[in-house]
């Protein structure tokens, strides 16, 4: 049996994520879903916590027909020396075989651990892309169609869209 990883963030888990988990399981058997940089929450990079995180990625595959049976979905905390960040992942990880990621970081990192590595597709990547829908959600644009339904419902729910448009304010009196 072949088993892959495959890092991300997740903030918050849209279709292009759900395109690469797709994409991952025609080439392996199962699939370990890392979220990484779970210690963080409530900030502009990092709006969700872990748990929401993987609550989202559930439902997104729940709703893609994905079985539970294919895909394991694994919270990590960042250490802060790159050198060592494969090994560190290997610690909360059941064992693996292949990483799929796009990150130019990420790749080198686990070539130099000795772990095969392979490169998805963009899967429309200028449209799905954290970064923007963080942004689309903070300016009150139509994100919905950029996320899987129960993912967007989910995010309503949990009053996410509220969070990261109250995260932005300031209380900083601006002196010219």
């Amino acid at each position: 049996m072949l088993r892959g990883l495959y890092p991300g963030r997740f903030q918050p888990f849209h279709l292009g994520h759900l395109s690469v988990v797709k994409w991952a399981l025609e080439r392996v058997d199962e699939l370990v879903i890392l979220v990484g940089s779970s210690q963080e929450s409530h900030t502009l990079v990092n709006p969700f916590t872990a748990g929401e995180r993987v609550e989202m990625i559930r439902l997104g595959l729940e709703e893609a027909g994905v079985s539970s049976s294919k895909y394991f979905i694994i919270p990590i905390p960042d250490v802060l020396m790159n050198s060592v960040w494969a090994y560190h992942v290997k610690l909360y990880s059941p064992k693996f075989e292949k990483v799929f990621a796009r990150n130019p970081l990420v790749l080198r990192l686990f070539k130099e651990a000795g772990v095969e590595v392979e490169e998805p597709p963009a899967f429309n990547r200028e449209k799905y892309n954290s970064t923007l829908i963080r942004k689309m959600i903070i300016t009150g644009e139509n994100w919905e169609n950029l996320v899987p339904e129960k993912v967007y419902k989910y995010i309503i729910n949990i009053k996410g869209d509220e969070r990261l448009k109250e995260i932005t304010r300031s209380d900083k009196i601006l002196n010219y």
